[in-house]
């Protein structure tokens, strides 16, 4: 069955999805209000917000609640990202209320206990402290903290040890009041499921509010360096482009220079600096899309003995990439690539329930496979090579670095050419 959309006078959106060769249902509340949406002083509240939504409501306790999913085989979870929340839970469709109701539950009637907020904020101490020993993360988060300077967007999801220390239960009830809106609410639905089961998904969220969704704030790249010393066997290097905001129009495209450039074994920077020169175990080119801005970028980790030589490798090869552009047979394949990437990860209700949620957040609608497909169909040879000479400006390049690190100036040389 098609894609279907239900909008409620409170403004909560509903899209939904029958597949009725399953047995399971997909079933995930998405709210925008990410890290962007935070002010300053509360960086990480919604990160915070959402781990706390599993720590007990008005009648189950943490336990109970983690006891009550079990109990209906219900695979559940939530994720917060710069610019989404979402709670997810995937059950067989005769649990679906049940699983329904639990999420309801945390949703509008959570606890937010002192005792509990204080021992979640130890645990969110820690996963800020693995952030910081996983030299991947952590180079990642300061290369959006130097491009993103000074906006929302350049701030750590996880918040800071200083911004936790005044999120108390009381300022992430009266955050989840003000930020988690009708208007700003979707529910996606994908797999097996009832009219009986709609009807009563809808009648569980649909409560009222004149609470105005939280804004989102503007966010402009520009570029920079950061270095961060620190006493690792690699070296942790990532160059970074001005890349296409979610929804591009020439996001396809980009796709296919993103797969051609870095995304996998096949393509250029794997085979030069790994297979033919035997520099690094990792490495990847990625698009980081977000509302408004973007970026794309080329991760390794190597040694230092071995860094100033691929970075220069790195440079002549996105050099060429963006001078030749890319052979009839490399778009070829990573058309079929792409197309099969999207098409074989929409077998899953789980999947479908994702996509036709950032469908709607994104596009205001469904856009179905056919589409996607003939939308990567499209790109051609010159719109490969006209993006490249737009994205890879060397003169607009970030850096970031971790370990034991050169200078600013020793990088700079290498990469400025």
């Amino acid at each position: 069955m098609p894609v279907e959309k239900i909008i409620l006078p409170s403004g909560l959106r509903i899209v939904h999805e029958r597949l009725d060769h399953v047995r399971s249902c997909a079933f995930g509340v998405w709210v925008q209000s990410g890290s962007r949406h935070e002010p300053e002083a509360l960086c990480g509240i919604s990160h915070f917000l959402e781990h706390m939504l599993f720590k007990g409501t008005d009648t189950l306790t943490a336990a109970g609640l983690a006891e009550a999913f079990d109990s209906i085989g219900g695979q559940v979870n939530a994720f917060t990202t710069k610019e989404n929340t979402c709670y997810y839970v995937r059950v067989l469709d005769s649990h679906l209320q049940t699983a329904a109701r639990l999420i309801a539950d945390m949703f509008f009637r959570s606890a937010f206990a002192e005792k509990e907020t204080d021992l979640e904020r130890g645990v969110i101490l820690e996963e800020i402290g693995m952030y910081e020993d996983t030299p991947e993360d952590l180079c990642n988060e300061l290369l959006f903290a130097e491009a993103f300077k000074g906006a929302s967007l350049a701030r750590p999801i996880l918040g800071t040890a200083d911004s936790l220390k005044g999120i108390t239960g009381a300022v992430l009830r009266g955050y989840r009041a003000k930020a988690y809106t009708p208007q700003n609410t979707l529910i996606s639905l994908s797999g097996s499921f009832s009219d009986a089961d709609l009807q009563a998904i809808i009648a569980l969220f649909d409560a009222a509010s004149d609470a105005a969704p939280p804004a989102m704030e503007p966010a402009g790249y520009s570029p920079g360096v950061v270095l961060r010393k620190k006493d690792i066997e690699q070296n942790h290097l990532m160059v970074g482009f001005p890349g296409l905001q979610t929804g591009h129009d020439k996001r396809f495209v980009m796709q296919v220079m993103n797969n051609v450039l870095g995304a996998g074994m096949s393509s250029r920077l794997f085979q030069k600096i790994r297979e033919t020169h035997g520099l690094c175990y990792t490495i990847y080119s990625f698009s980081a899309p977000h509302i408004g801005a973007g970026m794309f970028g080329i991760y390794t980790a190597l040694g230092r003995e071995t860094e100033g030589e691929a970075l220069r490798h790195i440079r002549a090869e996105v050099s060429r990439f963006k001078a030749e552009g890319i052979t009839a047979e490399e778009l070829s394949r990573t058309q079929e690539q792409l197309k099969s990437t999207v098409l074989m990860g929409l077998e899953s209700t789980s999947s479908r329930m994702s996509a036709i949620a950032r469908n709607e957040l994104t596009y205001g609608r469904y856009i179905p496979e056919d589409e996607i497909v003939a939308g990567l169909d499209a790109v051609t040879l010159e719109d490969v090579t006209a993006l490249a000479g737009e994205v890879l400006d060397w003169d607009r390049m970030s850096f970031a670095a971790v370990g034991n690190i050169d200078t600013e100036q020793a990088y700079l040389d290498i990469l400025k050419g």
